[in-house]
């Protein structure tokens, strides 16, 4: 019996595989919260994918071969690549026209489109500055975070050269005690706001559940840590003090997303 959602898309993509009918591959980060909402996305529509996981910083020049730039996500459906998790939905929802992501009303599009903008643009990074600057202050906790799901001799290699992966990743995304407070100030007004949406309705937008809750969910999710994440998730005593107190000030809004999380992601 499969017990997660990660297993059943695993599965799902392997007995395709062998099917001779795969056609889309997901090209991501396991700890990427960006690659998780198109993971989501595909999961929700029920489609298989062969996931390629790649270890952060050697994924440049794979990445950069497919769409000229380095971000993550990027999938191949068929030959058309499409890059970055917004783009994608766009896509699959227009592809594949089941368990549509996006509100059929206008005004309802409109309004789960802002939300996700907002989401991608503010939440997104904030999270990752926040949450980088305090873990990677534990290499013992990061490490296996960076290298899940990718052959086991990538944790010796960033082991060993941790100090350098540690100033280029601080460098590139700007984190430092001074960055990382303004994220945290960030994120307490942005989920101070999703707090009052979410007090009176079950939903963001509309009544049904949307790419602006599945952006929430996954772009937040490394605060709640779920299950079907691909990830070693550390213990929550190996967590920075500083993190989870902070993160229990906001527990009851992390629950509710967890919850949503947990129905229409899998436990």
């Amino acid at each position: 019996m499969l017990t997660n959602t990660r297993e059943k898309d695993y599965a799902y993509a392997i007995i395709h595989s062998e099917q001779g009918v795969m056609a889309i591959k997901l090209y991501q980060f396991a700890i990427s919260h960006y690659s998780e909402k198109i993971r989501w996305a595909l999961a929700h529509k029920a489609l298989a994918y062969e996931p390629v996981f790649l270890l952060p910083g050697t994924h440049i020049n794979t990445i950069k071969a497919l769409t000229g730039q380095s971000s993550v996500p990027v999938i191949d459906h068929d030959g058309t690549i499409v890059q970055g998790s917004a783009a994608i939905i766009d896509y699959l929802d227009s592809t594949f026209s089941e368990h549509p992501l996006t509100p059929a009303d206008p005004a309802g599009q409109n309004e789960a489109r802002a939300w996700e903008q907002r989401l991608d643009t503010v939440a997104g990074p904030a999270v990752r500055c926040y949450c980088y600057h305090h873990l990677l202050q534990r290499p013992r906790i990061v490490t296996p975070l960076l290298a899940a799901q990718t052959p086991f001799y990538n944790k010796i290699i960033i082991r060993l050269g941790f100090s350098r992966i540690e100033e280029t990743m601080r460098e590139w995304m700007k984190i430092n005690e001074r960055t990382a407070q303004q994220a945290r100030d960030t994120l307490d007004t942005l989920l101070t706001e999703l707090a009052a949406a979410y007090q009176h309705r079950e939903y963001l937008v509309g009544e049904q559940f949307s790419r602006a809750d599945l952006t929430a969910a996954a772009l937040l999710a490394p605060l709640f840590q779920p299950a079907a994440y691909p990830v070693p998730w550390p213990d929550r005593q190996r967590l920075p003090a500083e993190m989870m107190h902070w993160a229990d000030t906001h527990r009851p809004l992390l629950d509710k997303l967890q919850a949503l999380y947990t129905a229409h992601r899998g436990a």
